[in-house]
C-alpha cells in the first residue's frame, strides 16, 4: 500500500451515524500522554525556548501579525518538534490538491486544521531562528488506539510530507537521528547496507559456483570455507594458481589449507581428518582447476581473488556477525538444501547478540553451545566476551578455554571450526558428536556456567522420534551445565506448552531440578521464510523451581524489526529502543505494562507463556460499555431484519415449541 492509499484510509472522514463529540482537551491529554510515555520533555502553548519563542512573536494562526501559541513544542537533540491537534479526525488537514501532497495555507486552513497550522508554526521558527530541522506535526482524534498522527519535515527551503505514526518512538534521542537519515533523507543504514551486501556477495557467489565451478548445494558453502582458511596461510598467494595441469589450482588451495589447519593446531588429529575430508573435493574437482575462457583463469582462482577482495577481511575484525554461516543460510535458501529438512534454522546475528546480554554474559564465564551449528552463538560470545576482557591472558583463555561447541552434522561443524579458525582461536573445543549422546556428568565436569542453544526443530514426529524433542535438548543441557548455571534457548512456542505426555514429565522433571526465570515470545517473523513462532526461554541450572517464585513472561513480538522483501528480516528505527526496553525489564526490572510483561508463579501444567498469565488490567470505562452494547444491539437488528431473528428467542421456550 503507497503513502496516498494509507493517508485515505486514515483521514477517511467518519460517518454522521458513528460520529461522536469530542473535546479539545481530550485530545491534548493524549498526546501530551504519548510524548511523556515517549521520555520527551515538552512545553504547552508555546516554547521555554527563548530563540524560539521570539521566531513565534508574530506567528497567531489567525494572520493579526500577534503571537501563536503552538499546543506543544518539544527540543530533541539538533531537532524542534511543533505538534497541533484537533478533536475532529475531519480537522487532521486540508490540501491544496488532490494528491494530498501540498497543504493549503490561508488563514482559515491554518487555523481549522492541525497539519496546516502545526506547518505554520514551523515554517515561522526555521525562518526567524538557527533551528533548520523542524517536525511539524499534526494529530487529531480522541482515542489513544485510533489517533492520526502525520509529521511532516520542515526545512528552510521545502517541507515534505511524511507516513503516519502511531506515536512518538520515532522522536526519542536515541531513535530521531536514524528516522531522520532513513526517513527523511531515505539513506540506508549501517546495518541495512552490511545486509544487502552480504546478501549480493552470497548470490553472486552460488551463480558462480555452480557456473564455473559446477558444485553441487551441500560443496558450495564447503568451498568458501576451504579458500577462506588458504587464503589465511601466509605462505599462499592468488598469483601461485596458474593453472598448472600436474599441480592444480585446487591441490594448491587444499595444500595451502591443510598447512594452515596445522599451523594454528587444530587438535586432536582425527577431528583435523574430519574437517579436511570435507574439504578435499577442491583437489579432485576437475572444473574448478581448469582454464575458463570467459575468466581469463581457472574458477578456484576466480573465486579465490573474490573472496580475498569481498570476504576474507571481515574476519579480521572483532565482529559479530557469522558471516560464514550467513553465506550457508542464503546458499540453502537459493538452492532449497537441506537446512529445514534437517531441523537446522540459522541463528539470526541480532538474536544471537540479544542471548549475551540477557543472560549479562561475563569474560570469565565458561560457554557451550551443544547444538552450535556454523558456530553462530559462538562467534556472538566471543565477541562480548572479548570485548569485556581486561587483559590479552583474560583474551587468550577465552579462546582457548572458555568455548565449548558440539555439532551432529559433520558439514556444518567443519564450517564452524573455520568460523573459529578465522576468528583467531577458539576451534580447539568443538567436537562432531550427537549432544543427546554425550553423558550430562562428564560435561559437568568442564563446569560450564552457560549454555547457549538453538536446538534442531520439529524431529519429534513420531513415538520413534520422540527423544529428539526440543524440551529433551533443554533438559540435556540443563543437565550438562554447573550448579547455578544460565541456560537461554530459542525454541518454536509450541515447546513451552508440551505437546506430549512425554514432554509434560520433562516439564515437571524441569521445575523439579532447575528454575524458569522466564520466556519471551519473539517476532513471529524472526526466521525469515521459516514459518516458526519462536520464543527465548532462560533458566537457571540445579536450582529447583521455588513454589512462590515469580517468572517473567514477556510479550516482544513487537521488537521493532520488519521483512522486506528481497532482503529479509531488518531493523526499523525503533529497534534499539524496543530491546532497551526489553533489557530493561528483564535485567533491571523495570515496570511494564500487562500487555508487554507478565509475572507470575507457574506450574509444569501451565503454558509458559504471555498469552497464558497475561490478563487485561484497564477498566472498562462508559464509552467501552455503551460501545459493546451498541455493536450487539446492531448485530440483533441485522440479524432480525434478515431472518434470523430466532437466535434471540428463549433457550428454553425454543425446546417447548419443539417438543
Amino acid at each position: 500500500m503507497d503513502l496516498q492509499q494509507t493517508l485515505e484510509i486514515q483521514f477517511e472522514e467518519p460517518k454522521e451515524n458513528t460520529e461522536i463529540m469530542a473535546y479539545e482537551k481530550t485530545t491534548d491529554r493524549i498526546i501530551g500522554n504519548l510524548l511523556t510515555a515517549a521520555k520527551i520533555s515538552f512545553t504547552e502553548n508555546g516554547s521555554n525556548i527563548v530563540e524560539i519563542n521570539k521566531a513565534l512573536q508574530t506567528a497567531s494562526k489567525r494572520g493579526t501579525g500577534k503571537k501563536g501559541f503552538p499546543e506543544f513544542v518539544a527540543q530533541v537533540g539538533d531537532f524542534i518538534l511543533v505538534i497541533e491537534d484537533k478533536a475532529d479526525r475531519r480537522k487532521q488537514a486540508k490540501y491544496l490538491d488532490t494528491k494530498n501532497q501540498n497543504l493549503l495555507m490561508d488563514d482559515t486552513s491554518i487555523k481549522d486544521y492541525a497539519e496546516n497550522g502545526a506547518l505554520h508554526y514551523a515554517q515561522k521558527i526555521v525562518a526567524n531562528s538557527h533551528f533548520n530541522k523542524v517536525f511539524a506535526i499534526g494529530c487529531s482524534g480522541t482515542e489513544s488506539d485510533n489517533m492520526v498522527i502525520r509529521p511532516i519535515f520542515v526545512s528552510p527551503t521545502s517541507y515534505k510530507l511524511l507516513a503516519p505514526v502511531k506515536d512518538f518512538r520515532n522522536f526519542t534521542t536515541a531513535n530521531i537521528a536514524t528516522y531522520y537519515t532513513t526517513t527523511v533523507c531515505q539513506e540506508k543504514t549501517a546495518e541495512q547496507i552490511e545486509l544487502e551486501t552480504i546478501l549480493a556477495k552470497a548470490e553472486a557467489l552460488h551463480k558462480d559456483l555452480h557456473v564455473y565451478g559446477s558444485l553441487s548445494n551441500e560443496q558450495k558453502p564447503m568451498a568458501v570455507s576451504a579458500i577462506l582458511l588458504a587464503i589465511e596461510n601466509p605462505s599462499f598467494s592468488t598469483e601461485d594458481l596458474t593453472g598448472d595441469e600436474d599441480y592444480t589450482d585446487g591441490k594448491k588451495v587444499f595444500k595451502a589449507l591443510e598447512s594452515h589447519m596445522e599451523q594454528v593446531k587444530v587438535a586432536p588429529q582425527e577431528k583435523k581428518e574430519r574437517v579436511l575430508d570435507e574439504f578435499r573435493f577442491i583437489q579432485t574437482s576437475p572444473k574448478l582447476s581448469q582454464y575458463e575462457e570467459r575468466l581469463g583463469k581457472t574458477p578456484i582462482r576466480y573465486f579465490a581473488e573474490y573472496l580475498y577482495s569481498n570476504v576474507s577481511t571481515a574476519f579480521h575484525y572483532n565482529t559479530p556477525e557469522d558471516i560464514l554461516g550467513r553465506f550457508y543460510g542464503e546458499f540453502m535458501s537459493y538452492s532449497g538444501g537441506d537446512g529445514q529438512s534437517l531441523g537446522i534454522i540459522l541463528t539470526p546475528k541480532h538474536i544471537t547478540q540479544l542471548f549475551c546480554d540477557l543472560i549479562n554474559l561475563k569474560p570469565s564465564d565458561v560457554v557451550l553451545d551443544p547444538t552450535c551449528g556454523t558456530g553462530g552463538f559462538l562467534v556472538a560470545a566471543m565477541h562480548d566476551m572479548l570485548n569485556k576482557a581486561r587483559t590479552n591472558q583474560q583474551r587468550e583463555d577465552i579462546k582457548r578455554q572458555q568455548l565449548y561447541g558440539i555439532e551432529q552434522n559433520v558439514r556444518m561443524f567443519s564450517i564452524a571450526t573455520t568460523n573459529m579458525i578465522l576468528r583467531g582461536d577458539g576451534k580447539s573445543n568443538l567436537i562432531c558428536a550427537d549432544f543427546l549422546k554425550q553423558n550430562t556428568d562428564e560435561l559437568r565436569q568442564k563446569h560450564f556456567t552457560v549454555g547457549l542453544m538453538n536446538p534442531p526443530y520439529s524431529l519429534a514426529t513420531n513415538r520413534e522420534t520422540r527423544h529428539l524433542s526440543e524440551l529433551h535438548f533443554i533438559k540435556h543441557l540443563l543437565d550438562s551445565l554447573d550448579e547455578g548455571a544460565r541456560c537461554i534457548v530459542i525454541v518454536p512456542q509450541s515447546t513451552m506448552v508440551g505437546k506430549t505426555a512425554e514432554d509434560k514429565e520433562i516439564k515437571y522433571y524441569l521445575l523439579a531440578h532447575h528454575t524458569l526465570e522466564g520466556v519471551i515470545t519473539l517476532n513471529p517473523e524472526t526466521f525469515y521464510k521459516v514459518g516458526t513462532n519462536p520464543v527465548i526461554a532462560i533458566f537457571t541450572a540445579h536450582q529447583p523451581h521455588p513454589n512462590n517464585y515469580y517468572s517473567k513472561f514477556i510479550n516482544f513480538k513487537d521488537d521493532g524489526y520488519r521483512t522486506v522483501p528481497q532482503v529479509g528480516f531488518e531493523p526499523t528505527d525503533r529497534a534499539d529502543e524496543r530491546r532497551k526496553l526489553l533489557l530493561e525489564c528483564w535485567n533491571k526490572n523495570r515496570p511494564a505494562s500487562n500487555d508487554f510483561m507478565v509475572r507470575s508463579t507457574i506450574t509444569a501444567e501451565d503454558e509458559w507463556l504471555h498469552s497464558f498469565y497475561y490478563f487485561n488490567e484497564d477498566i472498562p470505562t462508559d464509552a467501552d460499555f455503551e460501545k459493546t452494547m451498541a455493536d450487539y444491539l446492531t448485530f440483533e437488528f441485522n440479524m432480525i431484519a434478515h431472518g434470523r431473528g430466532y437466535l434471540f428467542e428463549n433457550t428454553d421456550e425454543g425446546k417447548e415449541e419443539t417438543l
